[in-house]
């Protein structure tokens, strides 16, 4: 900004955030449509804002495609929910339901986002990076209080609800797989 420039008003920035989450909702819900090859100026006329907006938001696919992605690492990493008479066991399994959504919800977005970076991107070992932080506290606790095997680490764990959320079929067909899986982290 330069100085003679007024400063932005509070309902610019209001609307610029809600112009931001229209395409990342648009996006969000376009990417999740299966087999659907989803251009920037699709995503613009779902998010109902023009191709300009969508731009000076994110300058090219990478970037919102990053946002996206991003976004679901922040709601794995959210704090877990504490409610009161919630073992740890029971916290670190809700936690695990949360990662096998991110997982196989971000499996589209990071297929898409690894043609435009390679695996090696930051975006991807600190997201991982993260994720683990936000659930080690929750498995040590859970181990602690001796409600999962001792003998598996988080990175394991995480690994086998990969490979689960990686199974192609219905959910009412992957649900029971996963419940088995978690079940065999009971000691």
């Amino acid at each position: 900004m330069t100085p003679d420039q007024p400063p932005p008003t509070p309902s610019r920035r209001a609307d610029a955030e809600r112009n931001r989450d229209k395409i990342l909702t648009a996006a969000r819900a376009a990417f999740a449509e299966p087999g659907v090859q989803v251009s920037m100026a699709e995503i613009s006329r779902r998010a109902g804002v023009g191709m300009a907006t969508l731009y000076r938001n994110f300058p090219g696919r990478r970037e919102l495609l990053e946002a996206l992605y991003l976004d679901e690492v922040d709601a794995v990493c959210a704090p877990a929910e504490t409610v009161d008479g919630r073992t740890p066991g029971a916290v670190f399994t809700a936690w695990l339901h949360r990662f096998f959504a991110f997982a196989t919800g971000k499996h589209d977005i990071a297929t898409e986002l690894l043609t435009h970076s390679d695996s090696e991107d930051a975006v991807f070992s600190e997201s991982r990076t993260r994720v683990l932080a936000a659930g080690r506290p929750l498995l040590v606790a859970a181990q602690q209080a001796h409600e999962i095997r001792e003998d598996l680490t988080l990175e394991q764990i995480c690994d086998m609800i990969i490979a689960v959320a990686t199974i192609h079929g219905t959910p009412d067909y992957v649900e029971p797989i996963l419940r088995a899986a978690l079940d065999g982290l009971r000691p």
